[in-house]
């Protein structure tokens, strides 16, 4: 079976002056299409830096990283953000949504940078839209959405390219414990239409969602397993 995203050895520091600070100390990881991997480490484990050269944001001082096919480890800043937008939804833990658009403008955005004509778009943010069930919502802005409800918005967002990955970093930190849930409920079905989701979180509730479950510490993967008994959801959602 062919990763859809490999990691050989990365490594990556900041340094401060003269000093270096090494973050990650040597990362190595397969993730396979349509996993649903947690990652998983407390304040200073390397997860946030991990997760921001997943998702294109940073490139690692070294070692190499294989998304789809395409070594990005060392593409430049374009190249990069051309890769972020085709391959990897993101769904964060503030939302990110403009507060001056309505639902579906905000889903829309991604659909900009690909040049696609304005009633595509739209036709295209409704669908997902639907998908998420917030078609009711379409022409709402953020401020008259719930925390929930703004989180579906992110999410139908992240779809609406038809990402490759679908990268959630702490997707419910905002959100009480039944809004979590539901978001929660909806990513496992996202997986279950054969998405790939990786989900970061400290939260070890929001983990047991997953069916894998890796571990960092100080930099390093400490622990890589199977979840047994992921957690699952019949439904909580309207």
């Amino acid at each position: 079976m062919t990763s859809i995203l490999h990691l050989e050895d990365i490594r990556k520091s900041y340094y401060l002056g003269k000093h270096e600070l090494p973050v990650l100390k040597g990362i190595s990881l397969d993730i396979f299409k349509n996993e649903y991997v947690a990652l998983m480490g407390p304040s200073g484990s390397g997860k946030s830096t991990l997760m921001n050269i997943l998702g294109c944001l940073d490139s690692p001082t070294s070692g190499r990283y294989i998304l789809n096919g395409k070594d990005v480890s060392r593409m430049e800043d374009d190249e990069l953000a051309a890769v972020r937008n085709k391959e990897i939804g993101f769904v964060f833990q503030q939302f990110n949504l403009l507060p001056r658009l309505t639902a579906a403008e905000n889903v829309a955005l991604p659909l900009i940078y690909g040049g696609v004509s304005k009633k595509e778009r739209m036709e295209r943010a409704a669908e997902v839209l639907r998908k998420v069930r917030l078609d009711d919502r379409m022409h709402h802005k953020p401020n008259e959405l719930s925390g929930g409800q703004c989180q579906r918005v992110a999410i139908a967002r992240a779809l609406i390219n038809n990402p490759s990955i679908i990268l959630a970093d702490e997707p419910t930190g905002n959100l009480d414990s039944k809004t979590s849930y539901e978001i929660m409920e909806m990513l496992g079905k996202i997986h279950d239409e054969g998405n790939t989701v990786i989900l970061v979180t400290h939260e070890e509730d929001i983990s047991g969602f997953a069916r894998r479950i890796v571990r960092l510490k100080d930099g390093i993967i400490e622990s890589d397993r199977v979840n047994e008994r992921p957690t699952i959801i019949e439904s909580v959602t309207n």
